[in-house]
């Protein structure tokens, strides 16, 4: 009989899954170097990084009596979108798409009916990025990549241009013994380098207050004008630290999805909830996200006001 880690292996690449692991519910790596990180303040204002850190340091809280965590990679498209009139949202965003959130979790629902039928009694959990968990320390336990300087799971003879999933299983997989996926950076600091806000302090170190993804994505104040030369033409995220990245190879052509940025500012919330309510761009909300285009577009426009900013969504 086929052991269960080759089938889920099997099945996972059939879903479209690029990589899979095994590894078990252990302290993650690098656990001790991620509280450092929160002591200092380098989550700016993301406060649920230090929510349940009990669970981070002990992953089979998830769910009790887990075994095995699968870690499982999904890649996603290496071309910009953008929009008509030349502006463009981050990669992992595929606004014409529904979130990742709920496309990986309709993915791994099939794996854990592929374990429920070897392991009838078990029980499992799906993760998809929202659950309290160091995706990208178990991912690199698992044997998937490594960590790069910029702080994201590189795989090798890949990339970076990925989503990362878990699924905890109380079912007992035994899979081949691997040791953690080491960096294979070397010398190389060019995503430090490239940041456009010296966000990336110093390799492996990251201080989010600084970050371009977190000032256009998460920070719920508005932006600066002054800020717009460094957005460029992107108003949804950055991906610059992995456009740099030798392991992501040529930079790749844009793919024009997405109506004009005066369309978008014109926009009111129904069309907006109608056309990208489940897509990642809903995660800033109608108002932010028209804040930051108006920042984006600030160089280029003379009748950009001094102010930029927006009302925090509540």
């Amino acid at each position: 009989m086929q052991p269960i880690h080759s089938l889920l292996d099997e099945k996972a690449r059939s879903l479209g899954f690029i990589a899979v692991g095994f590894t078990r519910p252990d302290r993650p790596l690098h656990f001790d170097r991620f509280t450092e990180w929160l002591e200092k303040g380098n989550n700016a204002g993301m406060a649920w990084l230090r929510r349940n850190l009990d669970v981070r340091e002990n992953p089979s809280k998830m769910l009790r009596n887990s075994r095995t965590i699968i870690s499982l990679a999904y890649p996603y498209s290496a071309r910009k979108p953008e929009s008509t009139d030349g502006f463009a949202v981050a990669r992992y965003a595929d606004p014409v798409k529904e979130d990742y959130h709920f496309r990986l979790r309709m993915l791994c629902r099939e794996l854990v009916a592929l374990i429920k039928e070897n392991e009838p009694g078990s029980r499992s959990r799906i993760c998809v990025d929202s659950a309290p968990l160091m995706e990208r320390s178990i991912a690199a336990a698992a044997g998937i990549g490594f960590i790069g300087k910029n702080n994201l799971l590189i795989i090798p003879g890949y990339g970076s241009y990925l989503y990362l999933a878990e699924i905890l299983t109380t079912a007992v997989v035994s899979f081949p013994s691997l040791e953690p996926s080491t960096n294979q950076c070397g010398s190389c600091s060019l995503c430090l380098e490239v940041c456009p806000k010296g966000a990336l302090e110093k390799p492996f170190l990251l201080n989010a207050s600084r970050c371009l993804s977190y000032l256009t994505v998460e920070d719920k104040s508005g932006l600066r004008a002054d800020i717009g030369k460094i957005l460029g033409k992107c108003f949804f995220g950055c991906d610059r630290c992995q456009e740099i990245c030798p392991f992501n190879g040529k930079t790749h052509a844009s793919d024009v999805v997405l109506p004009s940025t005066d369309v978008f500012l014109s926009m009111d919330e129904e069309t907006f909830e109608r056309d990208f309510g489940r897509t990642a761009l809903a995660r800033t909300g109608l108002e932010k996200l028209k804040g930051n285009i108006r920042a984006a577009r600030a160089p280029d426009d003379a009748n950009a006001p001094d102010s930029l900013t927006t009302m925090p969504r509540l």
